[in-house]
């Protein structure tokens, strides 16, 4: 059993992409939805939970990826689900010195849980969730970066947020 740990907000294909090809290195893999105190999230844990569950159910990987919340460490958190595995994924050569420290302190933390860094898929290799919400808040597409469902929630999102901005203007 694998962890893909994040906080996938939003999720983006690229994840999906990530964690579809971790099925090929494990019987199950569980998303491991967390909340960085670092960041200011768009969607609440639940939200982000739900579009990930939504995401994968056209996939028909039903019971091999499951999706959790986790609070604490990412190593703790693999401890106390039997988790050998941690899936990582890389787009660019900078994410690698900052995944290759994550993956060497959780290793002092527990030797016997593996770090695998999976390389993004090309198309992906550009994409992050950080991007995508500054697409969706500027009306950019959405269809090529994001499940159908994630992009929906994105729209409504931003719709909500300029219809309560233009309230305030008048």
């Amino acid at each position: 059993m694998a962890i893909y740990p994040g906080t996938f907000d939003p999720v983006t294909l690229g994840h999906i992409d990530i964690a579809t090809r971790a099925l090929h290195l494990c019987d199950k893999l569980i998303i491991a939805v967390g909340d960085n105190r670092n960041k200011s999230p768009l969607f609440s844990v639940e939200e982000r939970m739900s579009l990930i569950r939504e995401s994968l159910q056209p996939l028909g990987i039903d019971g091999r990826i499951v999706v959790e919340y986790y609070q604490g460490l990412t190593v703790g958190f693999a401890q106390k689900k039997g988790a050998t595995m941690i899936v990582r994924g890389l787009r660019a050569v900078t994410d690698f010195e900052w995944e290759f420290q994550l993956a060497l302190i959780n290793r002092k933390q527990d030797p016997e849980i593996e770090t695998v860094c999976l390389m993004t898929s090309q198309e992906y290799s550009f994409l992050s969730a950080s991007m995508v919400r500054e697409l969706a808040m500027l009306g950019g597409k959405l269809d090529e970066v994001v499940p159908p469902p994630v992009a929906d929630a994105l729209r409504s999102k931003f719709d909500a947020k300029s219809m309560s901005a233009d309230v305030r203007d008048v």
